[in-house]
């Protein structure tokens, strides 16, 4: 109350607590997914070892998992060759990661709509840790799936950066947003397995937890809730019943969870969603197959050793990072459907210079581009989709976003490597080249909804 000189009082407004400033917000994501990041990919360079470690003890799960994976190499054709057995082996291990984020995604999505960003955030870091915690106090082969599941499951923290991005107020901070999120990942998958390979391999877990600690005492001290209450949906039960529509990969692909959500988005709208989700599922289909045969391609074709190959890798994550520093970030908003158009249209040649070329300048040429298309798909694809839904739904659209990225991965490395030994990488790259015309015809075809979404 304020008294004034005639002993009058007057009522003043409620105080509201501020929004925290987007830039803080940003830096706040960034580094807490790049802690997350380089966690994560410590394990890259040691899987290959750390897998035949595991078969030398004749550990007997391992012996079962290396059985089906013989199988399925004798029936895609693949030579008998331990260095390529390693690579599909670590394949299917991160194929079996993704499909469980595909599963979790949507129901982290879903809580955070109901119970704010910074519970979820602080729930799935706590997973994370725990799924370290198991791989440094055990040995055994079933003690790693069990990291690996733990860690799959908990995995939400990328989809819920991605929804904490989208609640902030102005299209060009999500922009921006996303663009950082874009840099997090180069950094940390050129950063990581760098660091992972000069370390012996019994500190990579130990120092892999401490990572993820320090990534969750970070968010809890400095990650400001970004969805106040009054936004929130009014139930988890509802979130947890529309995040079940996401099990269905149809239902995914349709955004039915959000299409029977709280204040959906409808007519054009509603189809533009499902047409920018069609766009992402084809392309990180097609570009996770091409990221994932490179390996193979690269060792038959030039007999790259691992140093080599981890060498390459740096130079796509520096590549990747300088261009999304440099050029992703400063795309305006209304700008990011082109800017995909012409990154997409990018791995037609960059497919076809990787695929035919057998001179290390014509590969390092691919390799540019596919890099340039790398830094710049994704950040901008989930910018533009941050736009859609209420912010009661952000959480939920973010969620079915990450889950068919998540799907892609599960499958495209599979579908690939069938490819690739069954037809030749010719055939393959020649084949993924063409496809990736399909995501671009469809956005031609979405360009006007996407104009007229950023009008509004």
């Amino acid at each position: 109350m304020g008294c004034g000189a005639g002993g009058s009082c007057t009522p003043r407004p409620p105080i509201r607590q501020q929004p925290a400033p987007e830039t803080r917000v940003v830096a706040v994501v960034f580094l807490g997914l790049l802690l997350d990041l380089l966690a994560f990919t410590l394990l890259l360079p040691l899987l290959p070892g750390l897998l035949e470690s595991h078969g030398r003890a004749h550990d007997p799960l391992y012996g079962s998992w290396q059985r089906g994976v013989d199988w399925f190499a004798a029936a895609i054709g693949m030579p008998a060759e331990k260095r390529y057995n390693s690579v599909l082996f670590g394949g299917l291990i991160g194929s079996v990661f993704s499909l469980l984020q595909f599963l979790s995604a949507p129901l982290t999505g879903a809580v955070s709509d109901c119970l704010g960003r910074r519970p979820g955030m602080l729930l799935s870091l706590a997973g994370v840790a725990t799924s370290y915690a198991v791989w440094a106090g055990s040995k055994s082969f079933a003690a790693f799936l069990a990291s690996r599941v733990i860690g799959g499951i908990s995995k939400g923290n990328v989809s819920l950066c991605t929804a904490i991005v989208a609640d902030l107020g102005s299209p060009s901070a999500r922009s921006k947003g996303m663009a950082v999120i874009g840099v997090a990942f180069s950094l940390g998958f050129t950063l990581g397995p760098t660091l992972g390979a000069f370390l012996p391999s019994e500190m990579v877990p130990w120092l892999a937890l401490l990572f993820a600690i320090s990534d969750l005492l970070f968010i809890w001290c400095f990650l400001p809730e970004t969805l106040p209450p009054e936004k929130r949906a009014p139930s988890i039960t509802l979130g947890f019943r529309a995040a079940v529509d996401l099990l269905s990969p149809l239902a995914l692909l349709r955004f039915s969870a959000v299409a029977r959500g709280p204040d959906p988005p409808t007519g054009v709208r509603l189809g533009s969603l499902r047409g920018l989700g069609l766009v992402y599922f084809l392309y990180l289909l097609l570009f996770s197959g091409l990221e994932f045969t490179l390996s193979f391609l690269v060792h038959q074709r030039f007999q790259f050793s691992r140093v080599e190959q981890g060498k390459m890798f740096f130079f796509i994550g520096l590549t990747m990072a300088t261009i999304q520093g440099a050029y992703a970030r400063r795309i305006r908003p209304g700008r990011e459907i082109a800017a995909v158009k012409r990154a997409i249209l990018l791995l037609i040649p960059a497919s076809l210079f990787v695929g035919w070329g057998h001179t290390l300048p014509i590969l390092g040429l691919g390799l540019l581009l596919y890099s340039w298309a790398a830094a710049v798909v994704v950040p901008c694809l989930s910018s533009v989709v941050a736009g859609y839904g209420s912010p009661r739904q952000k959480g939920t659209v973010m969620g079915t976003l990450r889950s068919l990225g998540a799907l892609a991965r599960a499958v495209g490395p599979v579908v690939a490597a069938s490819a690739y030994w069954l037809a030749g990488a010719r055939v393959c790259y020649t084949v993924c080249a063409a496809l990736f015309l399909l995501p671009f015809s469809i956005l031609r075809t979405l360009n006007p909804a996407a104009r007229t979404l950023k009008a509004e």
